[in-house]
């Protein structure tokens, strides 16, 4: 019996605080079957562990995780180049996951990536990864050491290849299609090439492989030697047959028999131009797909001008620098206005169209429009830091991750090329005992090899991702997991809580009996109660002046008094004052019916005006309610208002389903006791038990505070029409990939048999080997193209 290697590993730990701990930790490690020593470290926070099989690196992170002690994890990217199928991407991740130190990796056909998920602290050299993969027979950089990937470069390659290999194939097409259609062409053209025929379609036929089609037998033929077959290894496979059998036929006839005697020449270089020209529209759509990133990060400018005239590159700004920003231009980084004023279009950042008003103190942020006003901006982030870039970074972490959809995908395609070249040899060897020849054997396991290449299954779901997040991040919406695309659309529910999410989260006076307006805003310019604010702000903005007040005093549990104008001034509930009118007491009743909280306002005992004060509801949450109805959706509200001021929101709005009183950290058990298939909206900060509770949890953004680390899905505007956007493009998302993975599945099933010829016997057809690369073509572009109508659906606008 052979002995079972050793391995170990080493995980850095989070929770470690005291010698408990370490013993803990090593006698959780020492208790799963295979290990054989485990050292835990407490001042270094690691753990090293010496084992054999069965243990596994992700059982021992089990272990600890469970213990209390998870295993920290870090991220690499790698751009991989020369994926081309399912089949790719599957080798891809599993030379890199059988490598020392990974926990999991994720390859990504649409994007040409891989994510490497390490455990953090582990010995991993990148460049074990690297070659790994580069055996495996991909070329793989570090993402940020790579390159920048240029689509169109890439078309325009492959366009020229296609041109090449058009050009030397036509005269081959035209000599041999042409002799079949008429023959009278194929007599004249024997007469005047004769012997000379064939030796020409085999000098441009191998031209054809050997230059603008050796992509495919570099790669394919070392795939196959190495027990991995993918895409290229069928065209390669395939092309090779016919023509080693086409050579056989022209330089040594005498080997087969003569009604066997017939070239293939032209199947083996067309087959090669309808598959680069497939490749071609691929790359081409596939640009486009990720055409949202592409546009975001063009948004920041490259230079910024100083306060005192000097441009200098954004790169070189630092947090407390100043730069100037004329009309019209784009904002260059995240800052602070310190002087000027002007409106600012935030459409990239929100999805809103309506310019935002900007003056001293606001904040601004890279990529926005400035614009008729000049302004001068104090820089408070750049780099990987501002809110654009780190749009831009979840963006392409959601566009690479992979859906539990996919799983199946992946274990589908697993075996999918063997299998497919098992069913050409069985196809080959059906033909040659029915009796059909050796060349009717070889197009019927040529035509098999070709269609079944799984390009359309490798893209179906990243190519979805990919425009669907890029079409959410234009409308304002941030998926932080792609996972969450495939949750959310399968929610029943949509659960909001009430304050800066159903309402703007901060009280405005909405109405004002007497002429108490500007004596109260006295009185309360002493205090820092936020209804005070309120009432300040309405002041303001009625251009009211407000005087000073003199000997301000808080009664605490009723309000405020102070002197003003010589006069004593009260403000607060109602039992400060021994007089009440009828008419303020009626007018109170009301307004707390309402749900809004009064001020009264008196001089002395008697009181003499009132002051309602309340959280709006925002202007669009009515339609963004109405409009997750439409889409089949129940609508609830928990909160941690009193049940009356709750009550009388939700009636306004039309909430039946409301839980009031209910602590933060009460909302999570809330969440739970809705059931399964409840999404949670949120302020992304007070509300993050329920965020976490919940099946899929959005997080309000409120302008450029955007809670990024809260929930699955950011909003970025405090818009709650975002939460329709969101589910309707999660929705459009999905249908989308089962669109595709059915017309994958679907096109392979229904012609595998075809081109094998199960229908020849009942007299239908025998497809031909260029018909099968026509149609392989055509399936991936046919996904590509489904995909990107996900850039068309509607966003709900305020």
């Amino acid at each position: 019996m052979l002995d079972t290697p050793t391995m170990t590993a080493r995980f850095r730990l989070e929770g470690m605080t005291c010698a408990s701990c370490v013993a803990r930790a090593e006698r959780v490690l020492k208790a799963v079957p295979g290990v054989e020593t485990a050292v835990v470290n407490l001042s270094t926070e690691t753990a090293d562990v010496r084992f054999a099989a069965p243990a596994t690196p992700v059982d021992l992170a089990a272990a600890l995780a469970k213990a209390g002690y998870p295993a920290r994890e870090a991220v690499l990217s790698l751009s991989v180049e020369g994926m081309t199928c399912a089949a790719c991407t599957g080798r891809v991740e599993r030379v890199l996951k059988a490598q020392a130190g990974v926990k999991d990796a994720v390859a990504n056909l649409a994007l040409r990536r891989a994510t490497v998920t390490l455990w953090d602290g582990a010995a991993v050299d990148k460049g074990a990864l690297i070659a790994a993969v580069g055996k495996a027979g991909y070329g793989a950089q570090v993402l940020e050491e790579a390159p920048p990937h240029d689509p169109e470069a890439e078309v325009r390659a492959l366009a020229r290849e296609t041109a090449v290999a058009a050009v030397l194939t036509l005269p081959v097409f035209v000599a041999e299609m042409g002799g079949h259609l008429v023959p009278a062409f194929h007599h004249w053209l024997m007469g005047v090439a004769g012997a000379w025929l064939f030796p020409v379609q085999f000098a441009l036929a191998t031209l054809v492989l050997a230059f603008p089609g050796r992509r495919f037998f570099v790669k394919g033929i070392p795939a196959l030697l190495r027990g991995g077959p993918d895409m290229n290894s069928l065209v390669a496979v395939g092309t090779g047959a016919a023509w080693v059998y086409s050579t056989v036929v022209t330089f040594a006839p005498w080997v087969l028999p003569a009604e066997a005697r017939v070239v293939y020449f032209e199947a083996a270089a067309v087959i090669v131009v309808l598959i680069l020209l497939g490749r071609t529209l691929e790359a081409r759509a596939r640009g486009r797909a990720g055409a949202a990133i592409a546009r975001l990060v063009r948004l920041q400018p490259r230079v910024a001008r100083l306060e005192g005239g000097e441009e200098v590159p954004v790169s070189a700004l630092v947090p407390g620098m100043r730069v100037v920003i004329r009309p019209g231009e784009r904002v260059p980084v995240d800052g602070r206005v310190v002087s000027g004023g002007s409106a600012v279009d935030e459409a990239m950042l929100t999805g809103e169209a309506v310019p935002v008003a900007k003056g001293v103190g606001d904040g601004v942020t890279g990529g926005t429009v400035n614009g008729t006003g000049g302004l001068v901006v104090e820089v408070g982030a750049v780099g990987a830091a501002t809110v654009l870039a780190r749009i831009v970074a979840l963006v392409e972490e959601a566009q690479g991750t992979k859906l539990p959809v996919q799983e199946v995908v992946d274990r589908v395609t697993l075996w999918f090329v063997p299998v497919v070249m098992g069913i050409a040899a069985l196809t080959v060897a059906v033909w040659l005992l029915a009796g059909g020849g050796v060349a009717q054997a070889l197009v019927a396991g040529v035509s098999v090899l070709i269609i079944a290449c799984p390009c359309a299954m490798g893209l179906a779901t990243p190519v979805s991702i990919l425009v669907g997040t890029g079409r959410a991040a234009e409308l304002g919406v941030l998926f932080r997991k792609g996972e969450a695309l495939q949750r959310l659309s399968g929610v029943r529910m949509v659960a909001f809580d009430k304050t800066g999410t159903l309402t703007e989260g901060h009280p405005v006076v909405t109405d004002v009996l007497g002429d108490v307006l500007g004596v109260a805003a006295a009185v309360e310019a002493g205090s820092e109660h936020p209804l005070a604010a309120a009432v300040l702000a309405e002041a303001a903005a009625r251009g009211l002046v407000v005087e000073r007040a003199e000997g301000f005093e808080a009664v605490p549990g009723y309000g405020a008094r102070a002197v003003v104008g010589g006069v004593s001034v009260s403000v607060g509930s109602a039992r400060m004052f021994a007089v009440l009118p009828a008419a303020l007491g009626q007018a109170g009743e009301r307004f707390a019916g309402e749900g809004k909280s009064l001020l009264y306002v008196g001089y002395g005992a008697e009181a003499a005006g009132l002051i309602a004060v309340a959280d709006p509801v925002k202007q669009t949450t009515v339609r963004a309610l109405a409009a997750l109805r439409a889409l089949g959706l129940e609508v609830a509200m928990i909160t941690g208002d009193n049940a009356v001021t709750a009550q009388a929101i939700a009636g306004r709005i039309g909430i039946a389903n409301l839980r009031a009183g209910v602590l933060p950290d009460g909302k999570g058990e809330e969440i739970k006791a809705l059931g399964a298939g409840v999404a949670f909206v949120g302020d992304g900060i007070n509300d993050a038990p329920a965020l976490a509770a919940a099946d899929v949890g959005l997080a309000m953004g409120t302008g450029t505070d955007v809670a990024i680390e809260a929930g699955d899905v950011v909003l970025m505007t405090g818009d709650p029409l975002g939460v329709a956007n969101a589910v309707r493009i999660s929705r459009a998302v999905m249908r989308n990939i089962r669109q595709n993975l059915a017309w994958a599945f679907g096109y392979n099933a229904a012609l595998i048999p075809v081109a094998a010829g199960v229908l020849v016997p009942f007299g239908g057809p025998q497809l031909s080997p260029m018909l099968a690369a026509g149609a392989m073509g055509l399936s991936s572009v046919f996904v590509l193209t489904n995909a990107l109508r996900l850039r068309l659906v509607k966003g709900e606008r305020a």
